[in-house]
């Protein structure tokens, strides 16, 4: 038996011990994209690039980096209220922006702030390399878990020019699974636990995954 369904077969109430067996877990439920030609992988950075090692190299397919950067409510930088991702795509939550009474100003010192986060994360992962090609590949998106799923969102409609387009998560409320299911072609979600409150519940050891972290991964070999 491999060590992904060997994994995979644990009860339902497992608490992943880290990103890497997370990846391995999902990997599991997304096998018939095994050997698929045309098929990339895209690592949400940072906390997803160790899950999405795991998945490319089951299903022996190339890896590639995407950076998606939350735009935080002032005061309380957690709670999400939007989005930014590779190649400027921007998600703002209109809703919680009225609710909450933040200012044009705000949102727009916010969308300043982290696109020039992403850019330097860009340079940082990919050097003078270019960005990965969209057009005619299936391309599963992968991140360590999604909570308001905010951030996946931002990706699913940057890389909407897929022939087919993934989104797979080791772990995810119900409710966020099916908004998410409403844009990509497939969501995988491991498990969905009715009790959900943040990803990192998920997993014994929640580190912050550093710049050093991903740059080594995408070093990494995913195929032979």
């Amino acid at each position: 038996m491999s060590r992904w369904s060997s994994l995979a077969q644990r009860e339902a109430g497992h608490v992943f011990q880290d990103r890497r067996e997370a990846g391995r877990v999902l990997a599991g439920d997304l096998v018939s994209h095994r050997d698929e030609p045309e098929l990339l992988v895209l690592g949400l950075a940072r906390g997803g690039v160790p899950v999405a090692w795991e998945v490319a190299a089951f299903l022996r397919a190339p890896l590639d980096v995407f950076l998606v950067r939350k735009l935080g409510v002032p005061q309380w930088q957690e709670l999400a209220m939007g989005a930014l991702a590779t190649g400027g795509g921007v998600l703002i939550n209109e809703d919680l922006v009225r609710r909450l009474d933040i200012s044009e100003r705000d949102v727009d010192a916010a969308i300043e702030r982290e696109t020039q986060e992403l850019n330097r994360r860009e340079r940082a992962y990919r050097g003078e390399r270019p960005g990965p090609e969209f057009a005619g590949k299936t391309v599963i998106l992968v991140d360590d878990g999604v909570a308001t799923g905010a951030s996946m969102l931002a990706a699913v409609r940057a890389v909407r020019t897929a022939a087919r387009l993934v989104v797979a998560v080791p772990v995810g409320p119900e409710s966020v699974c099916v908004q998410l299911a409403r844009e990509a072609d497939e969501v995988v979600c491991t498990r969905k636990p009715r009790d959900f409150e943040a990803v990192g519940q998920a997993y014994a050891d929640f580190h912050q995954v550093s710049d050093d972290e991903v740059r080594r991964l995408l070093a990494t070999p995913t195929t032979d």
